[in-house]
């Protein structure tokens, strides 16, 4: 186990925050995972564990039940093991080679310039420290750590079933305090792939990059009703704002990191004649102060800035400029519909969160979400009809359905009774707007009783990830007792 370090001084329990730190140092960017799995299998190899693994590289650990919890129905305890690597550009940390910095801010902790890597580190080092501790009682457990959750529930989409042996399964991927989680949105892929002819520059033309950044970005899911700023959105505004008054062809458009989260900085090339530039110039700040206005609230940090570029090639047609600069603009981004079962919930939502240049194409990647399965068509729709119109195709990919609430849930019920017996207050269930693997295990393995519950984490998948110290706390008590509860005989 990792040495405790300055900003886990002192918090509580101290075997979780040593794993939790071991894991801070183990790159495991989604696809990358083989680290971590290495980690985890050497640590359950050294206590006699046993180890399964599927063809998709995901792995479950047996743990026997404690003394007398033998007959106890087998607890599944579930997390993913990859994690989202964005970082801020100048900071000399990256996740995705396993350098996290921790900082404590309080009652926070987050990591220096970095995603913190919380969703789901605290899941792992949970499950870690929960079976390292001899004191606690539990029946069979089988701790099953998925590969590849961010980038569409790869692993769990490829779990083979019979890794689940249990009847209940407990997810460890929530990221609200004092909710326990029993429904979640299904999601959808798309690509909007646009070919377009490019032409010589304008003899003379001066090459501008137009930057984005500043956005705070977060979770394209939980955070898609907060009003947050999308780059690439905001990049395609000013640059078709400014077509309106000052010809020019855009040689490349880039932005977005990760599929799931909301895109913070994008970038694009233009070729303008250099008797336009100062013209281009003010019409992107112009354009700028009028989005800076429109996120004065919700994201006041979103900046514009005009630079001029390296010698480009050759850029798009004048023609083929608008066109692609039309489709940017009519795909959708953000909330499309509340849900009618909780309040303040998102039901239906989309996200533009990449968009690439390869040659000639311009290729926009959005993510769309809904709990209602049949509510996601008519968004497909949408962005088939966006490809349509400009002149590219679409493809689809359908990741997985909804998980819907089952209120009847005997682990619900236990769930309820543990929360409100420790903390003296019922907790509220909830759905979320968000994957969770539960979806798509349940579709796989009939008949699991399933829950979701975590401590409080904001602004996933963004630099400025924090996970709330006392939380954590709160949600290791409430594991601890309901585990115990679930295997208490008769």
């Amino acid at each position: 186990m990792a040495t405790e370090t300055s900003a886990l001084t002192g918090l509580e329990p101290r075997a979780f925050w040593a794993h939790f730190e071991a894991l801070t140092r183990i790159a495991r960017p989604s696809r990358g995972e083989e680290p971590a799995i290495e980690h985890v299998r050497r640590w359950a190899d050294e206590r006699g564990l046993g180890v399964r693994q599927d063809e998709g590289r995901n792995v479950v650990i047996d743990v026997p039940a404690t003394p007398g919890r033998e007959d106890a129905p087998t607890v599944t305890l579930q997390g993913h093991l990859d994690i989202v690597c964005e970082r801020d550009p100048a900071s000399p940390n990256d996740p995705a080679e396993g350098r996290i910095a921790l900082v404590r801010d309080g009652d926070w902790l987050t990591a220096d310039g970095t995603t913190l890597g919380a969703d789901d580190g605290v899941a792992i080092a949970a499950m870690m420290a929960l079976v390292e501790d001899e004191s606690l009682a539990h029946g069979p457990l089988a701790l099953l750590m998925t590969v590849a959750e961010e980038v569409g529930l790869e692993g769990a989409n490829a779990l083979d079933p019979s890794l689940v042996t249990g009847s209940i399964l407990l997810n460890l991927d929530s990221e609200e305090d004092g909710k326990l989680t029993v429904g979640c949105a299904g999601s959808t892929d798309t690509w909007i792939r646009i070919d377009a002819p490019r032409e010589p520059a304008v003899e003379g033309a001066v090459p501008l990059v137009v930057t984005v950044r500043g956005g705070q970005g977060g979770h394209s899911g939980m955070g898609i009703g907060l009003g947050r700023s999308n780059a690439v959105k905001v990049l395609g505004r000013a640059l078709r704002e400014a077509s309106g008054t000052v010809r020019f062809g855009l040689v490349s458009f880039q932005g977005g990191k990760s599929r799931n989260a909301i895109p913070r900085d994008a970038v694009a090339i233009c070729s303008v004649a250099s008797d336009d530039e100062q013209a281009f110039r003010a019409a992107v700040s112009a354009s700028a102060e009028a989005i800076r206005d429109a996120f004065a609230k919700t994201d006041p940090g979103v900046s514009i800035a005009v630079d001029t570029a390296d010698a480009p090639a050759a850029p798009w047609s004048a023609e083929a400029t608008a066109r692609l600069l039309d489709a940017i603009a009519l795909v959708p981004t953000g909330p499309l519909a509340l849900s009618p079962d909780f309040d303040d919930l998102v039901e239906t939502s989309t996200s533009l969160g990449e968009a690439l240049t390869e040659g000639d194409r311009l290729t926009l990647h959005s993510l769309s979400r809904s709990s209602n399965d049949s509510a996601l068509p008519e968004v497909i729709s949408t962005l088939d009809a966006v490809a349509r119109l400009a002149g590219g195709e679409l493809e689809v990919k359908v990741n997985y359905g909804g998980w819907r609430p089952d209120m009847d849930s005997p682990t619900l019920a236990a769930a309820r009774a543990t929360f409100e017996r420790l903390f003296g207050d019922p907790p509220v269930v909830t759905a979320v707007h968000a994957g969770l693997e539960t979806a798509v295990i349940g579709s796989k393995v009939h008949g699991l009783d399933m829950l979701s519950f975590g401590p409080q984490i904001e602004f996933p998948h963004s630099p400025d990830e924090r996970v709330s110290i006392p939380t954590v706390e709160r949600f290791w008590r409430l594991l601890v007792a309901l585990v115990d509860e679930l295997s208490r005989p008769g």
